[in-house]
């Protein structure tokens, strides 16, 4: 009889183990996150050693800073990592979102064609430079499609006290894409564009285009993380979730924003304070 139950046991324990290991394998997380940290390569490089580190597998849908709070919004991801501070706040604030951490900056660049219709090459007043683009008319790449990068291209050209849209389909071009894309149409239109640094070093279709002006604090550019709050959609992975923002602000997590390079370029700075 012992025999009989002791055969019966293993024979249970070998058909579960298969689904206990598929279980195991079954640990994900989903990242709402911007065209930038995708397009970049900078999640090619980071997510194998989080997942390495945790066991637990992480998706990223790239939209726009817009369409990825969005998506937090609606419970359809369980971390948002984007880079639009005031919209980040306004989320938590709103109830939608818990534990924002700061993580990592670049900066934002204002590209141009090399004939610089303009003429603002070389340029550190970013803000002056748009002045100028829309005093001579000149062609302008928007992204126009409510990411951080557009938020922060819209609230220079409020700085210079210009209203873009009145020129919209003029010389003011409205893409509704992504960063490479519209890079990729600034490009073909000859046209001056702002993007962030990390999407410009890593973009290969550059053709006639350039660095115009650089180096302005206007152009700072600050990452945050968000865990999608549970208590508003319950199938949120937070405990997973929560992995994935205590790695990413862990010195592990750090150490591997720091290392990622395009062209020899450091295009992240891992900003994350302890003290927070």
């Amino acid at each position: 009889m012992n025999r009989l139950l002791s055969l019966f046991v293993s024979f249970t324990l070998a058909l579960s183990l298969p689904f206990a290991g598929i279980a195991a394998q079954d640990r994900s997380i989903m990242i709402a996150s911007t065209t930038s940290t995708d397009n970049s390569g900078l999640f090619a490089h980071i997510l194998p050693i989080f997942e390495a580190a945790t066991g637990i597998k992480a998706h990223v849908v790239a939209v726009g800073t817009g369409q990825a709070l969005e998506l937090g919004r609606k419970g359809d991801a369980d971390i948002v990592f984007v880079h639009d501070k005031p919209s980040e706040e306004t989320f938590i604030a709103e109830g939608y979102g818990v534990e924002r951490r700061d993580v990592m900056y670049n900066d934002f660049v204002l590209v141009g064609p090399s004939d610089d219709p303009a003429e603002i090459d070389g340029g550190d007043d970013v803000v002056a430079g748009f002045v100028a683009i829309a005093k001579a008319k000149a062609i302008f790449a928007s992204r126009g499609d409510n990411s951080g990068t557009n938020k922060a291209e819209l609230r220079l050209w409020k700085a210079a006290g210009i209203d873009p849209s009145a020129s919209s389909g003029d010389w003011y071009r409205e893409t509704g894409s992504g960063m490479g894309a519209t890079l990729n149409i600034a490009a073909g239109l000859n046209a001056y564009a702002l993007t962030d640094r990390g999407t410009w070093l890593s973009f290969q279709n550059k053709k006639e285009l350039k660095i115009v002006i650089q180096g302005d604090g206007r152009l700072f550019n600050q990452y945050g993380v968000m865990l999608v709050d549970p208590a508003r959609h319950a199938h949120v992975k937070a405990e997973d979730g929560r992995a994935f923002i205590d790695w990413i602000t862990s010195p592990e997590g750090q150490n591997a924003i720091a290392s990622f390079r395009v062209a020899g370029q450091q295009l992240f700075f891992p900003n994350y304070d302890v003290s927070e």
